[in-house]
């Protein structure tokens, strides 16, 4: 594959920077057994890379609520067992000058922030969260913003994703979507510009026009 070109990155958070795939799993089983009884698989299809509303509103409407949010983000907050770091990913951002990049996640702020320091991954300049936008992945809106934020055109951006729902939303913005197969199968990211194990996988120089991507 030839050389990608950017100006700037804009990096999901979990499944791309940090491996929180245990904490949301649990959080979603704690919250079926004491709340709402529904099919666990059926939520956690769809709930990575979603905002926990978004994913209220897809299975079950009249639950999507702010007291359900609230217990949920209060739940995900609190747990930081089996947080790690996805391989590769500190030595990447480290190495890229901070008005290059940003996180765009799902997340609300204080739970970003929080699993950030878990995993030991410094938080950019630039952060993009759930209460950012009105609408949440896959809609391009947080995409967009993280781009302006930064000051380049969505076109000039790579976005880094593991989720269907992420990869569709970088592209609805205009970017080049690289997906991470950390949470889904190669055939549910298909839409994707490229797809990689983790961010071991690929080579970035720092150039004095932008960043240059080798996978």
């Amino acid at each position: 594959m030839p050389a990608l070109r950017a100006k700037a990155f804009l990096f999901d958070l979990d499944g791309v920077l940090v491996d929180s795939r245990a904490v949301v799993e649990r959080t979603w089983q704690r919250w079926a057994a004491e709340r709402h009884p529904i099919d666990v698989a059926k939520v956690l299809h769809i709930a990575h890379g979603r905002r926990a509303r978004d994913t209220l509103l897809m299975l079950a409407p009249h639950l999507a609520t702010d007291e359900e949010v609230a217990w949920l983000d209060a739940t995900e907050l609190v747990d930081v067992e089996g947080l790690r770091v996805i391989p590769g990913a500190r030595e990447l951002v480290t190495s890229l000058p901070r008005d290059r990049w940003a996180i765009v996640t799902s997340c609300g702020r204080e739970l970003a922030r929080r699993r950030l320091s878990a995993a030991g991954v410094p938080a950019p300049d630039v952060m993009v969260v759930a209460e950012d936008s009105k609408r949440g992945k896959p809609a391009p809106d947080a995409y967009l913003l993280g781009a302006e934020r930064l000051g380049v055109a969505p076109a000039d951006c790579i976005v880094f994703e593991d989720a269907p729902a992420g990869v569709a939303a970088g592209k609805a913005a205009g970017a080049t979507v690289i997906a991470l197969m950390t949470n889904y199968d190669p055939i549910h990211l298909a839409e994707a510009d490229a797809t990689i194990p983790d961010l071991r996988s690929i080579q970035v120089r720092v150039a004095s026009d932008g960043l240059v991507v080798t996978i």
